[in-house]
């Protein structure tokens, strides 16, 4: 732990099973310009709105331990909710019988599904997301965060996602600087307006959770199991509707170049319980399926 000027409110994790913070907390990420959150000298910084006022946490695998440090008005309840954001109420019940998926669990033994309890900190970028690359929407979030984030309390020099109540003032034109389109601003600021709706699935059954989610205008399914894996740590929540992963899971599981939503769960339907986690683990150890045709433009609108 390092030394500091004034005391810093910390603790220490000993997980009963290694944790890999990085894989663990990626989901938490948007690309290596996210201005919430810094990899730096083998630590993880991130600052949040907790319900608590703002926080930025410093977390620190030492040997077995994780070691924990927060700041701001936030910082007590970030760290009493560290363990939930690492991934230390993931159960260790995920046994894949011998094959591809057997081997990748063995491979990455130290992934865990994070639970960041920051719901709407999660449907914001997820929503950037819709329907654009992962580059467009990314460089939407970073500077959406810059224009309209505030900064976090700490020495890490961090960015704290909007506050809700900053986003639904905006109009929707505002949004257009981000290269983000009525639609998806409009989405956005309906779901700022109730952030109170959302933030209260953290405490729900997974089922109530999700009906809630899918009742908001502009979360769907998609939008919906990326919420309920980062921010709940479900880790049976499939990305019905994604662009790429029924492709994946087609072709790591049954030698097939291209699927459809219900060939993905079908094939996923051995693992219920632990879908998601499924899932993930082929996007991150399996092959690529094979590419057919050009890819998506990276558009922008601010001109417009």
């Amino acid at each position: 732990m390092r030394a500091y000027a004034a005391p810093v409110p910390s603790r220490t994790l000993r997980p009963d099973r290694p944790i890999g913070l990085r894989r663990t907390l990626a989901p938490l990420r948007r690309g290596a310009g996210d201005p919430t959150f810094r990899v730096a000298d083998g630590a993880i910084w991130r600052a949040t709105r907790t319900p608590d006022g703002p926080a930025t946490v410093r977390l620190e695998r030492l040997g077995a331990a994780i070691e924990v440090e927060a700041w701001g008005a936030g910082s007590d309840w970030a760290l009493e909710h560290a363990p939930d954001l690492v991934g230390m109420r993931d159960p260790a019940d995920f046994a894949p019988s011998a094959g591809l998926l057997d081997r990748l669990n063995r491979r990455f033994p130290n992934l865990r599904m994070c639970r960041s309890l920051s719901v709407f900190e999660v449907v914001l970028p997820t929503m950037l997301e819709q329907k654009v690359t992962g580059k467009a929407s990314k460089q939407s979030y970073r500077r959406l965060v810059w224009a309209h984030g505030d900064p976090a309390p700490g020495p890490a020099g961090l960015r704290l996602p909007p506050a809700p109540d900053v986003l639904a003032a905006l109009p929707y034109e505002e949004f257009h600087r981000f290269d983000v389109e009525r639609k998806r601003a409009d989405t956005i600021r309906f779901a700022a307006h109730r952030a109170t709706r959302l933030e209260e699935i953290a405490a729900m059954s997974r089922g109530d959770a999700e009906a809630r989610l899918l009742a908001f205008p502009g979360i769907g399914p998609w939008t919906a199991a990326n919420v309920m894996q980062a921010a709940l740590g479900d880790a049976d929540a499939v990305e019905v509707g994604d662009y790429h992963m029924p492709n994946i899971v087609a072709w790591n599981l049954a030698g097939e170049p291209r699927a459809d939503d219900d060939r993905m769960l079908e094939l996923l339907e051995p693992y219920a319980g632990h879908r998601g986690r499924a899932a993930r683990l082929l996007k991150m150890g399996g092959s690529s399926p094979p590419k057919y045709g050009p890819k998506n433009a990276v558009r922008s609108i601010r001109g417009i």
